[in-house]
């Protein structure tokens, strides 16, 4: 239905794949009876996934066998070094092997053959057997090879070094000092409870990442990626900021089939860039603002990114609740992106181009309208009263039923077979770094470095507010350009979430402030895997390209600060606090979309014309005045004072240069 960006070279495709492998993991891609085999053992994944969302599977169990699951096949599809990567080797099958002999001996307590003695083997954590504490060395290390393989050496070196602090913390000087935990003890709390590897983490990864992973699998067999690039370009048809339009659109479209913001990149800046060059876009431009779409993927209700499920566990909220309180701050996010897309097409004189979709929008939606049903459902489900997991396994036979309305889309068995697999093996990466988390997190429990650590940062902000959250979104960047976004955000929930609930952040609003500010490191450099992959698509330099996209970005990234700065902040998330009404929630977001318009203006520094440096600095004083309205309430009496100053200044700028523009045009 699209035409296809022009031939890439072999190097810049051999870029491309490496920066998608780079988030997702780079698979052996075998044929033959052994490629069938290893896609037997992940469609077995998928259906017994599928199987413990409409049944009864209880808890323990789910973790377990998730577990050996995805060790198995990381050992059996990700290869430990490149130079062995599509050949079988010796050592994965083995480890393989004992991926599922240790998870076997978890689940028949320690006797091999009775399952009945499960419950007393997590009972004996106290007091450990030798084969315990040798069968729980062997896992650690099997969990830090596969999140290796899978991930990078980042995620298993940070665990090694906080499994030290754990052994050999009593040598540290306060305020980080404590007693210090045997070997043997350290173990048996990683793997023998619920506080490491198997704890929350792998608790949602094995719930509900995993179902949604396999739905965005379905989705992009059944050609609904393809379908909603087509209506997003078909839906902005015929104006000069059609393609910046279209590629905001169908970012947001694609979070569900996706989850990926490489991945989203990639998919849409292949079709779109050709048509944003002819467009008039520059190669850093297009490539920044495709990044940036890319990222608002894995923001975008319903699915958001794997993060989104941990905040529910930890919060021991509903899903829903967390899609509901992403509705505000995702919309003001791609309103900042529209903002920056309706400024670049008068700042690069863009023009109408033809989007090349061979069909109109009425023949699109008549064909292929059965798309929207399944994510639709998700919602829809939810809202009744269903689990998000049990919501999400009816959508996805949904989207396999829907399917078979079109001969072209359906999925038939070997189709459907191969998106059984695929919803799997894009689980792993996740699944590993839930693992190793779960090595980081019970440490962080066994030792109380989280209430020491919060103790430290409020201490070093001298108890304020702003300097408490801007130390903590700087934690939890400078992490995200280390590890990935959900690696990032269990790791800045249990270490940094306590410093800002300590100081009366509520715990919903510390969560969200968390979670979007690790989702920005998909844009920072150094690690800027969009960035740099939209720079190969567009041959333009990644390092620009990321400043560029970090530019569409950044307004829309301050606001979190509202959500902790400001007393009625939560409005956004659609939280009233107690003593405030349901009319503040306007007011908040009035003030927050004008503190975007505000900040765009002056970082693009371009309205109907350039703006001279004056007209910029008075709309950075708006938009920090209607964002960050504690920073000057004192100086003008009140918050509400201080936002209604902000579009005050905002309105007289935009005034001044519509006057300027008609007195322009009128003399010329």
């Amino acid at each position: 239905m699209t035409v296809q960006n022009e031939l890439l070279s072999d190097e810049e495709h051999r870029k491309i794949e490496e920066l998608v492998e780079q988030e997702e993991g780079g698979v052996h891609r075998f044929a033959g009876w052994w490629g069938t085999f290893l896609t037997a053992i992940a469609v077995a994944m998928t259906l017994f996934h599928l199987y413990a969302a409409a049944s009864t599977v209880d808890q323990q169990s789910l973790r377990e066998i998730h577990v050996a699951f995805a060790l198995s096949l990381v050992f059996l599809l990700f290869p430990m070094v490149k130079s062995w990567r599509n050949r079988i080797a010796p050592w994965d099958i083995v480890a393989a092997a004992l991926s599922v002999g240790v998870i076997w001996y978890m689940m028949t307590g320690g006797t091999w053959t009775s399952r009945e003695a499960a419950d007393d083997f997590l009972d004996r954590y106290v007091s450990p057997t030798g084969m315990d504490v040798a069968v729980g060395a062997i896992l650690i290390l099997l969990v830090l090879e596969a999140t290796r393989r899978a991930t990078g050496w980042i995620m298993p070196v940070l665990s090694m070094v906080f499994f030290a602090y754990g052994l050999w913390g009593n040598y540290l000087p306060a305020p980080w000092t404590h007693k210090g935990y045997p070997i043997v003890d350290l173990i048996a709390e990683l793997y023998m409870t619920l506080n490491g590897i198997f704890g929350s983490a792998i608790d949602v990864s094995a719930t509900l990442i995993i179902l949604f992973t396999i739905f965005g699998a379905i989705l992009q067999a059944s050609g609904a990626g393809r379908f909603f690039i087509d209506f997003s370009l078909l839906a902005m048809r015929g104006q000069p900021n059609a393609a910046g339009r279209a590629v905001v659109l169908s970012s947001f479209l694609l979070g569900g089939p996706s989850g990926s913001g490489v991945a989203t990149t990639v998919t849409i800046g292949t079709v779109a860039w050709p048509i944003m060059r002819e467009a008039g876009y520059g190669k850093t431009a297009a490539g920044g603002l495709l990044a940036a779409g890319g990222l608002g993927a894995i923001l975008s209700p319903p699915v958001l990114g794997a993060a989104a499920f941990l905040i529910a566990e930890y919060l021991r909220m509903s899903y829903l609740d967390i899609v509901r309180m992403a509705i505000v701050p995702t919309c003001l996010y791609y309103f900042g992106l529209l903002v920056m897309t309706e400024i670049d097409s008068r700042k690069y004189h863009l023009r109408a181009v033809d989007p090349k979709v061979d069909i109109g929008m009425r023949q699109l939606l008549t064909r292929y309208g059965f798309h929207f049903s399944s994510l639709i459902s998700v919602v829809v489900l939810m809202v009744w009263g269903y689990s998000a997991t049990y919501a999400v396994f009816w959508s996805i036979l949904l989207a396999i039923l829907v399917s078979y309305l079109r001969a072209d889309t359906a999925l038939w068995p070997r189709r459907l077979f191969r998106a059984l697999a695929d919803g799997s093996i894009q689980a792993l990466g996740v699944a590993a770094t839930c693992a190793c988390a779960g090595i980081i997190v019970g440490i962080i429990t066994k030792t109380g470095l989280a209430l020491k650590f919060s103790s430290i940062v409020i201490d070093l902000a001298g108890g304020s507010m702003f300097w408490t959250a801007l130390y903590t979104a700087l934690i939890v960047w400078v992490v995200g350009l280390a590890v990935p976004v959900t690696a990032s955000y269990i790791m800045c929930a249990v270490i940094a979430a306590p410093a800002l609930i300590k100081l009366g952040v509520p715990d919903y609003a510390a969560h969200m402030f968390i979670f979007y500010y690790a989702v920005l490191s998909e844009v920072s450099p150094p690690t800027a895997l969009s960035p740099f992959a939209a720079a190969t698509l567009t041959r333009a330099d990644p390092y620009v390209t990321t400043l560029q996209s970090w530019k569409y970005a950044l307004p829309a990234f301050l606001v979190p600060f509202i959500f902790v700065l400001d007393p009625i902040g939560s409005g956004l998330l659609l939280e009233v606090p107690k003593g405030m009404s349901w009319g503040w929630v306007p007011w908040v977001t009035l003030g927050a979309a004008g503190g975007i318009l505000a900040l765009a203006i002056a970082a693009q520094g371009h309205l109907w014309r350039p703006l001279g440096m004056p007209q910029r600095i008075a709309c950075a004083i708006a938009g920090i005045s209607l964002t960050f309205p504690d920073i000057v309430d004192d100086w003008v009496g009140g918050m509400v004072a201080a936002r209604a100053l902000g579009l005050v200044i905002l309105a007289g700028v935009i005034a001044y240069e519509f006057r300027q523009r008609k007195f322009v045009a009128a003399k010329g």
